[in-house]
């Protein structure tokens, strides 16, 4: 019987970890809601995912290191060699 009971306890612990937590919103003012809608169809995915994403990224670790840091990792696999227009003289000033 013994063996039984902690297989049970062991089945709820499992039962408990694979939960996911629901969450309802009141009070939403409508013009968040259709913001969110335009949203979560400009993503191609419904508007619970657009939320589950929305606060995935905001309770993400933001990355570290400055703007620059962060530019240049985000862009560190794009051309890095630009060629520079050659520079000329400014133009002469409009004589009125």
């Amino acid at each position: 019987m013994l063996a039984l009971s902690a297989i049970n306890a062991y089945n709820d612990g499992i039962a408990i970890k694979n939960t996911m937590a629901a969450l309802t919103i009141r009070n939403l003012d409508d013009d968040i809601k259709a913001k969110l809608r335009v949203q979560a169809a400009l993503h191609g995915q419904s508007m619970e995912e657009e939320v589950r994403s929305i606060l995935r990224q905001a309770f993400t670790p933001a990355a570290v290191g400055g703007l620059g840091q962060r530019l240049q990792q985000r862009f560190a696999n794009q051309a890095t060699e630009l060629t520079l227009p050659a520079r000329s003289l400014p133009r002469e000033p409009l004589a009125w």
